[in-house]
This record gives C-alpha cells, sequence and structure tokens, in this order.
C-alpha cells in the first residue's frame, strides 16, 4: 500500500481564524500541484452549513479545485468515477457510527478503498479520522458518554482515539480500553495533531502548536511521538 491517510485529531473548518497549515500540508501529498479535493460530510448528515464552511476555507485559502459528495440527497450516480476523479477525500466530523452505516448501505467503503490504493490522499477530523481505522472511541451512541467502536473500515490494522487532549474522557478511556484488550494497539492525536500514514505505517506526526502531539497506546501505557511543527 503505497496511499496516505492523514488522521486528524480535532481540525476544523472554520472561516474565523482558520489556520492553514495542516491543509497546505494534506495538499501537498495530493498527486498534482493543483489538486481535486472532496468533502464528504456524512457523519453530520451532509449538514450545509459544514459543506458551506468547506467551500469557504478552501477557496480562500488553498490553490485547488472543491467539490462536496452528498449521500443524503445523493445526485452522484457514479460514485466511483467522481470518487477516482479526485486527488484528496476530506471526511467531516460527526457521527462514525452513521458515518459507516451509511457509507456501508451506497458502497463507499469500498470504492475508497480503491481510491486509497490509487493514491488519492484520505483525510479527516474526529469522525473523520475514525473511521480508517479498525475501531476508536466515539460518542456516537450517546453524545453523554463515550464508548468503544469495533467495525471501523480498518484500512489502517489498529485503533485510534481523537480529540485526546480536547475531551476529558478520551484519554482514560482509551488507554483502560487498549489495556483490557477491548481495542486493538493503536494512536491517539490531540487537537492540534495529525498522524501522516503511508500506507499502514506512521510516516510522520504533523502539529499546529509546539504543545501538541501523538501518541504510540498500547496495554503497557502510552509513548509520545516525535511531531515537527508546520
Amino acid at each position: 500500500m503505497s496511499g496516505h491517510i492523514v488522521a486528524m485529531g480535532g481540525a476544523r473548518l472554520l472561516p474565523d481564524g482558520y489556520d492553514p497549515r495542516l491543509n497546505d500540508f494534506v495538499l501537498g501529498l495530493a498527486r498534482r500541484a493543483r489538486p481535486r479535493v472532496c468533502f464528504v460530510g456524512t457523519a453530520s448528515g451532509d449538514a450545509s452549513d459544514y459543506v458551506a464552511s468547506f467551500y469557504r476555507v478552501f477557496s480562500a485559502h488553498h490553490d485547488c479545485e472543491v467539490a462536496d459528495l452528498a449521500l443524503f440527497d445523493r445526485t452522484v450516480a457514479d460514485l466511483r468515477a467522481f470518487v477516482l476523479a479526485q486527488d484528496v477525500i476530506w471526511v467531516g466530523g460527526g457521527n462514525t457510527l452513521s458515518l459507516l452505516a451509511v457509507w456501508r448501505a451506497h458502497g463507499l467503503d469500498a470504492v475508497l478503498r480503491e481510491a486509497w490504493e490509487a493514491g488519492i490522499v484520505l483525510c479527516g477530523s474526529s469522525a473523520g479520522m475514525n473511521c480508517w481505522f479498525e475501531g476508536s472511541t466515539t460518542d456516537s451512541f450517546n453524545l453523554a458518554e463515550l464508548a468503544p467502536l469495533t467495525d471501523g473500515l480498518g484500512f489502517l490494522p489498529c485503533s485510534c482515539c481523537p480529540h485526546y487532549d480536547g475531551e476529558a474522557q478520551r484519554r482514560p478511556l482509551y488507554r483502560r480500553l487498549v489495556a483490557e484488550g477491548a481495542l486493538p494497539r493503536g494512536y491517539a492525536a490531540d487537537d492540534d495533531a495529525a498522524l501522516h500514514f503511508e500506507g499502514a505505517e506512521v510516516a510522520g506526526v504533523v502539529t499546529l502548536t509546539e504543545d501538541a502531539t501523538a501518541y504510540r497506546v498500547e496495554p503497557e501505557g502510552e509513548t509520545a511521538l516525535e511531531a515537527r511543527l508546520l
């Protein structure tokens, strides 16, 4: 496998105060200089304000062609052709459980694997991080309480935890789940950090702030990974 996945702990697409550095890094991995970037907002129910924010920040701050793929009001007949014409797939946050169910119902899970193997960059934040792994921590079942999710796409054969420094429940729950074997060993990312995978291996960690990083989490404990400030 030679495709790229950039798993973001908590990146946001908010026009006010937007920091372009992380997405500049993602676009730099694409196969052409002016990449085609597609936003997939399934986890939010294709929320119109989320989609609009994507268009505003990418059109204003990045030299790329932008598109989005909606599945709740689907207008793209040939998903495979549409997805394989993109250079970057950017998956937004929301409900990981619902995202996976909808993707599988439409057959998008298989198309995304083909896209990854073809060299299209896959990335995303929160639920858009969780989806690529075997398992994760999520509030998909109850917004007030985190729980393990064990049937992710599994492109990356390990587990993950976003928002590692941003939500109080995340760190202790993820460490306990990995220690007990409820989730396989894996990786956690702070809100301002992202893990870059080439194939199924970590190629590096990039951050927006000096105090952010990512971690390798095993039953024995966690290890901070060396990170590069963008």
